[in-house]
C-alpha cells in the first residue's frame, strides 16, 4: 500500500502556503511547534489561523518578527551559516537532510544566476528567519507525514516584476527559473509572483514526479492560503492544495470489480516521433514482437510544430523494460521514452484443434472458471487454407468459426 502526497499547484507555491497546507492536512500544530523550537532561533513568533480565500477555507501560516520588525542584521546569511544553524539544532537527521537539500538547490541556482561560487552566495530574502522557518518547517511536516511518494502538478507561474534585494526583477525570478529546469510549468498571465524561489526549491527537492493527479483513494485534503488576494476576476484562488491518498486501496478496489481474475503488472513504453523515415516502422514493429513484446501499436498525431508524427507504443513484461527502452533508443530517432506500469486482466486461453471441411484447424479458446466463453480461429491458419484452396479468406474464417461454435460452445 503506497501513501502518496500530491501537491496541486494551480495557484503556484510558496513556503508559507506549503506549511499552511500540510498543517491543514492534519499535521498536529503542537508537534510542529515543538520541532520548530529545536532550531534554537529567537526574535520571532508563529501564527497559525484559519482563513478563507474565495469561499475556500484553509490554514494561514505566518512567521512574525518581534515588534513587527523585519530582521536586518543577519538576513544576508550564506549556505555555510544556514548549514550550521540546522546542523546545530536538535532536529532529527531526516528533517535536517531535507532542509539542507532545499537550501542547497536554491544556493546552486543563485550561484548560476549571479556567476558567483556557491560558497560565496549570500541569501537575502531566503536567508531571513521567516524563510528559514518556512523551509525547515516544510521538512518537519514531511518528516512527520512520511509519504512513500510525492507528486506535483505542473506549476502555475505568474507574470510581471517584483522588487527585491537585487532590484526590480522579472517574474518568475531568475533563481526560480533556474531551480525549475526540467519542471513542467505554464502561465495564464496572472500578475504576481505565484511561485517564489523558496516554493520552487521546496517542490523541486521534494517531488518524485510531476504529473496530473495519480490514481489513488483520497484520504485527506489540506489547503494553505496565500497572503495576496488576486480577486475572482483573475480566475485564481490563492491557495495551495495538498492531497494525501493511498494507491494500494485503488488496486484492491480494482480486484473487487473483476471477480475471480488475476492481474499481471506490465509496462508500457511510449514515445513521439516526427523526424524518422516512416519505412523504419515496418522493421521496428516485427522486431519488437520477435524480442518478446506483448503488443506494439502506432497512433498518428500532429506534433507541436504542426508536423505529422507517430506515437510508438510497446507493451512488455516488467523484466523486459530495460531491453525495450534500449531497443527504442537504438532503433528510432527519439531522445526520450515515457515508461509507466499498468495492470492487465486476462481470461485463460488455450489452442484447440478441430476437424473442418478444410481439415484440422487450430482455434484459440478463451476460458473463464474453466468454461469456454469465446473462440477465435487462428488468422494465419485461415489465410493458409484460403490460399491453398483458392477460397475467399472471409468464407474460410466464417466456416471455421461456425464449426468451432458447434463443437466448443
Amino acid at each position: 500500500m503506497m501513501k502518496i502526497l500530491y501537491f496541486d499547484c494551480f495557484a503556484g507555491i510558496s513556503g508559507d502556503m506549503t506549511i499552511g497546507a500540510l498543517l491543514d492536512l492534519g499535521v498536529k500544530h503542537e508537534l510542529f511547534l515543538e520541532e520548530i523550537n529545536k532550531l534554537k532561533l529567537d526574535g520571532f513568533k508563529i501564527e497559525i489561523k484559519k482563513k478563507t480565500s474565495n469561499s475556500i477555507q484553509g490554514t494561514d501560516f505566518s512567521v512574525i518578527m518581534n515588534n513587527d520588525k523585519k530582521e536586518h542584521s543577519h538576513e544576508h546569511r550564506n549556505l555555510d551559516d544556514i548549514t550550521k544553524i540546522i546542523n546545530s539544532s536538535n532536529l532529527n537527521d531526516n528533517a535536517k537532510k531535507i532542509s539542507l537539500s532545499i537550501f542547497s538547490k536554491i544556493a546552486i541556482a543563485e550561484s548560476e544566476v549571479h556567476g558567483v561560487p556557491v560558497e560565496e552566495i549570500h541569501f537575502h530574502e531566503v536567508g531571513a528567519i521567516d524563510s528559514i522557518v518556512d523551509i525547515v518547517g516544510t521538512a518537519v511536516c514531511i518528516d512527520i507525514l512520511r509519504p512513500d511518494k510525492i507528486v506535483s502538478s505542473p506549476l502555475h507561474l505568474g507574470t510581471g516584476t517584483i522588487k527585491c534585494a537585487h532590484g526590480i526583477l522579472p517574474i518568475p525570478a531568475p533563481a526560480t527559473v533556474k531551480i525549475l529546469k526540467d519542471v513542467p510549468v505554464y502561465s495564464t498571465g496572472v500578475k504576481g509572483e505565484l511561485v517564489t524561489p523558496t516554493g520552487a526549491g521546496i517542490i523541486k527537492t521534494l517531488t518524485d514526479e510531476f504529473s496530473n493527479l495519480p490514481q489513488m483513494k483520497i484520504d485527506k485534503t489540506g489547503y494553505g492560503t496565500g497572503k495576496r488576494d488576486y480577486g475572482v476576476t483573475n480566475g485564481i484562488t490563492n491557495v495551495l492544495r495538498v492531497i494525501l491518498g493511498n494507491a494500494g486501496d485503488v488496486s484492491e478496489n480494482l480486484y473487487k470489480k473483476v471477480p475471480n481474475s488475476k492481474a499481471e503488472t506490465l509496462v508500457m513504453l511510449e514515445t513521439n516521433i516526427d523526424d524518422m523515415n516512416p519505412e523504419f516502422f515496418s522493421y521496428i514493429v516485427p522486431k519488437s514482437l520477435e524480442q518478446g513484446a506483448l503488443d506494439v501499436f502506432m497512433t498518428n498525431i500532429i506534433m507541436k510544430k504542426g508536423r505529422p508524427g507517430t506515437i510508438l507504443n510497446v507493451l512488455c513484461k516488467e523484466t523486459d523494460t530495460e531491453k525495450f527502452y534500449n531497443f527504442i533508443l537504438n532503433e528510432t530517432s527519439t531522445f526520450g521514452v515515457r515508461v509507466y506500469p499498468l495492470e492487465r486482466y486476462c481470461i485463460d486461453r488455450k489452442i484447440i484443434t478441430i476437424d473442418t471441411q478444410y481439415g484440422k484447424v487450430n482455434v484459440k479458446a478463451g476460458l473463464k472458471d474453466g468454461k469456454i466463453i469465446k473462440i477465435s480461429p487462428e488468422y494465419e491458419e485461415c489465410r493458409r487454407i484460403a490460399e491453398k484452396n483458392n477460397v475467399p479468406l472471409q468464407v474460410v474464417y466464417k466456416k471455421v468459426s461456425e464449426q468451432a461454435v458447434r463443437e466448443l460452445l
